[in-house]
């Protein structure tokens, strides 16, 4: 069964980018290096609308995403 799983497209830390991925930031960042000439350099905290759709693109969409939300 497939389930529709929307990623909402907005700027992100190198955290929560491998949060998506389910993965830890050093891996992230090992992922990222064949793209980083692609992806440019973080201006602070987060990666630009731009870049993380780069992000996305390269590394494509992770299969599962999973979502807590506190009330």
């Amino acid at each position: 069964m497939e389930t529709e799983i929307i990623i909402k497209l907005k700027p992100y830390s190198l955290k929560e980018i491998a949060d998506i991925y389910g993965i830890s930031t050093k891996t992230l960042t090992k992922w990222m290096v064949p793209i980083r000439d692609k992806v440019g350099i973080r201006r602070g905290r987060y990666y630009t609308i731009k870049q993380v759709r780069i992000v996305f693109d390269e590394l494509d969409l992770p299969g599962e995403i999973k979502k807590t939300v506190t009330a």
